[in-house]
């Protein structure tokens, strides 16, 4: 056995990274079909959901970091702490009193998709288990692609 070679995902993480996609499938399928009254509730669920699993993946990233043991490039622990800060930045309208949920939800469902150059990266630096863009792209995508709908619906 290689043990140089990089770790495989397991399949639980394939299932449990796709299931994450539907607590945010279901806060857009309530501000298609929900009413107006359930509306502020799947906007804000919209909000939370997404700034949370975009914090999430700096920790992920964080862990990558720290699992390479001196071998990740100083630009990796900094940008694994940039989704919890741009997650905050994100929420800056909201904390301002603006009720336009889309400004917010916005720019964050832009970083959530455009998260995936991060990780090409990981991979291309060998930071990554074998199958991790396979999983990443879909994920990072998906949730980027509900969020930008809940913003606009």
């Amino acid at each position: 056995m290689d043990t140089n070679a990089p770790a495989r995902l397991p399949s639980l993480a394939r299932l449990l990274g796709f299931s994450g996609l539907l607590p945010q499938a279901a806060a857009v399928a309530l501000l298609v079909g929900g009413g107006a009254e359930l509306r502020p509730l799947a906007l804000g669920l919209a909000f939370g959901y997404a700034a949370l699993i975009f914090s999430f993946l700096g920790g992920v990233w964080w862990g990558l970091a720290a699992a390479a043991r001196g071998k990740a490039p100083a630009w990796v622990w900094g940008v694994a702490v940039l989704p919890s800060l741009l997650a905050l930045a994100a929420a800056w309208p909201l904390a301002s009193g603006e009720s336009d949920m889309g400004l917010s939800l916005g720019p964050l469902g832009g970083f959530i998709a455009l998260s995936v150059l991060v990780d090409v990266r990981l991979k291309a630096l060998g930071l990554t288990p074998e199958g991790w863009l396979g999983l990443r792209l879909p994920l990072s995508l998906g949730l980027g692609a509900l969020t930008l709908a809940a913003a606009l619906l």
